[in-house]
């Protein structure tokens, strides 16, 4: 039986540009096991709007459709009201949080991370820059020596006294890689450093609860029945660009098996309540599109054209020293790259996250959107939002 699922086209698109979208997403639904939303958003109101699929694994792509949506093992349809972890697409939100302190005066990316967290000084580090925590430069890719505790991951402040401490693998601004983890890490010590607060809290105070946008860092255990539970295809792998076995086992250090591993961090209370700020926010996908249209905006109303511009140009590009990827970024914002991760229109910004979700905008359009689902992809394999954006790119 076809997956039946939501469209909705708010902002009057033409009609057959929007059927081409109706017809992409549908595709991609019947071949998945479980759910997904596209939305599109301009000036923080919606353009259009897709959602589909279960809240939970089906046994199998194709399967009746009408049994399973019937609430086995828990699942509901994905709708608007759906939130999903958004893995790597949380970066996204912390380089909104960072330019929003910049604009205000809080924060300096040119001067030394040690002038906000003396104790990062250690290990050479004295001269590092902000910028290159946020552009991926600084050489920190894993935590070493893992801190001391059974729920030593969850820890922030743990793993950033680690962090402050440790000598970096490589002379900092040398060399880019994507600092999967500790991105996180660093950047929530910072910016306790810097305001006295939270990640959690700045989110709120910052974005969500002036916007009204459904972005969290520690879940509500209220809100519990709304998350879509995160699963792996069969054939997910990370790295797909990685072929070098020793520098595979530098990747396997940076993860600690959080993506490939037998527990299952991602649908973990402890991930929940947890403030990750590389790979832990929540959100529906409505929220991230209205958020980046909002960057988007030079209207907005979160940060100036100027700050946006500074933010969002190359601080660093080139092929990941561990994971052989190409990689181009702003602060902290992931920008249009060779391989096309932002399809086919530049510039671009946003964030990717592991398994296929994207969260972004096209300023030149004036539009953000998001791809938000709980069925993780190898991104060999994956071509779900790029068919979609290629759509969207034809129709904005």
């Amino acid at each position: 039986m076809t997956v039946p699922f939501e469209s909705h086209n708010d902002g009057g698109l033409p009609d057959e540009g929007f059927k081409n979208l109706q017809r992409v997403f549908g595709h991609h639904l019947q071949q998945a096991q479980g759910g997904m939303a596209f939305c599109v958003y301009r000036n923080g109101e919606p353009l259009a709007r897709f959602y589909g699929g279960s809240t939970t694994r089906r046994p199998a792509a194709g399967a009746n459709w009408a049994d399973w949506a019937d609430g086995a093992d828990g699942a509901e349809s994905w709708g608007p009201k759906t939130l999903a972890v958004m893995f790597s697409g949380t970066k996204g939100v912390v380089a909104t949080l960072a330019a929003m302190l910049v604009e205000r005066g809080l924060l300096d990316v040119r001067r030394p991370v040690a002038d906000y967290w003396p104790e990062f000084a250690a290990g050479g580090k004295e001269g590092v820059p902000v910028y290159q925590l946020l552009n991926h430069t600084v050489g920190l890719p894993y935590v070493d020596p893992d801190p001391a505790g059974e729920d030593s991951f969850h820890d922030n402040a743990a793993n950033a006294e680690v962090l402050a401490a440790q000598v970096p693998l490589w002379e900092p601004g040398s060399k880019v890689a994507y600092h999967a983890i500790t991105y996180g890490y660093l950047l929530t010590e910072l910016f306790r450093r810097v305001t006295g607060k939270s990640v959690s809290q700045l989110l709120s105070e910052l974005i969500s609860t002036p916007l009204g946008l459904e972005i969290y860092l520690g879940l509500p255990e209220e809100l519990d029945p709304r998350l879509a539970t995160i699963f792996r295809s069969d054939s997910y792998v990370i790295s797909t660009y990685l072929q070098d076995p020793e520098r595979r086992k530098i990747v396997e250090r940076m993860y600690g098996q959080l993506l490939t591993g037998e527990k299952d961090h991602f649908n973990s209370p402890e991930m929940h309540r947890g403030q990750m700020a590389a790979g832990g926010g929540i959100a529906t996908a409505d929220a991230m599109a209205s958020l980046y249209s909002r960057l988007a905006d030079p209207d907005g109303g979160l940060v100036s054209a100027a700050s946006l511009a500074e933010a969002t140009r190359t601080w660093s590009e080139g092929l990941d020293a561990i994971n052989d990827r190409p990689l181009r970024f702003g602060l902290g914002y992931e920008l249009a790259d060779p391989i096309g991760t932002y399809g086919p229109v530049e510039p671009a910004f946003g964030h990717s996250g592991a398994g296929g979700g994207l969260h972004g905008a096209w300023p030149d359009r004036n539009v953000g959107f998001s791809f938000l689902t709980n069925e993780m992809l190898a991104e060999n394999q994956d071509t779900r939002v790029k068919d979609l954006l290629r759509e969207l790119a034809r129709l904005v």
